[in-house]
């Protein structure tokens, strides 16, 4: 199915969000966050603290520096050091631990593949246009098969603040030398997505493939509930 809710200006680039957009990284969060959860109570003063423990000092973290919203990998680094730092651990012994249990979260995190017809989707559609990832998520998108894929990946709290802002979207125009009413951003977020193309005078294609509650109320330019829907731009 797509729909088109207002006529569509011509495209010269593409922008792909990439977390469940592109691929289902419902499993794949799950077992880095489960992954991370392991290592950190292999240490019996952290298990002891209980489950809570990793809630808690992520709010402090963030309280403590509220930019950290917008780079999710830095923020789950912050929290690491805070919470073993909160527990006594300090100098290499903190470094050591803080770095371990990251790694073992951004393995899991990079289990990622994508599937051959999205990936021929993608090469399809770069023969007709510029292709870009803008991206909320921290996932190392060079240690899975869309490495190369992309001429530019932005990313929250690298690039700038996270979508719905629009920094992401202006530094893509620039480094593209390119008019936002030219890029159609492509996503499965109305809150961050749409709302962020929106945001930036970017079109917007809706995913709708899943159930969600959202508070953007605008209406995307286009809507697709499967990715293949993209096809009908290579016509």
């Amino acid at each position: 199915m797509i729909r088109f809710n207002r006529a569509i200006s011509p495209i010269k680039v593409l922008s792909f969000d990439l977390d469940d957009t592109l691929y289902n990284n419902h499993l794949i969060i799950k077992a880095a966050v489960q992954a991370q959860i392991d290592y950190l109570n292999a240490l019996p003063d952290w298990q002891a603290q209980g489950k809570q423990y990793w809630q808690q000092c992520r709010e402090q973290a963030v309280q403590q520096n509220p930019a950290l919203v917008d780079n999710v990998t830095q923020w789950r680094k912050d929290t690491l050091q805070l919470g073993l730092a909160k527990l006594g651990y300090q100098g290499e012994q903190l470094k050591q631990h803080a770095t371990a249990a990251y790694k073992a979260f951004a393995d899991e995190r990079s289990q990622i593949r994508v599937s051959d017809d999205v990936l021929e989707l993608l090469s399809g559609l770069s023969e007709h246009y510029r292709l870009i990832a803008i991206t909320n998520g921290n996932v190392e998108i060079e240690r899975f098969n869309l490495n190369g894929v992309f001429e530019l990946v932005l990313q929250a709290g690298i690039h700038g603040k996270a979508k719905p802002h629009p920094t992401m979207f202006q530094q893509a125009c620039e480094q593209l030398n390119v008019a936002p009413e030219h890029i159609l951003h492509i996503g499965d977020s109305l809150d961050t997505d749409v709302h962020g193309a929106h945001n930036a005078g970017c079109q917007s294609l809706w995913l709708s493939n899943q159930p969600a509650q959202y508070a953007y109320r605008g209406l995307p330019d286009v809507e697709i509930t499967n990715i293949h829907a993209l096809k009908h731009f290579l016509r």
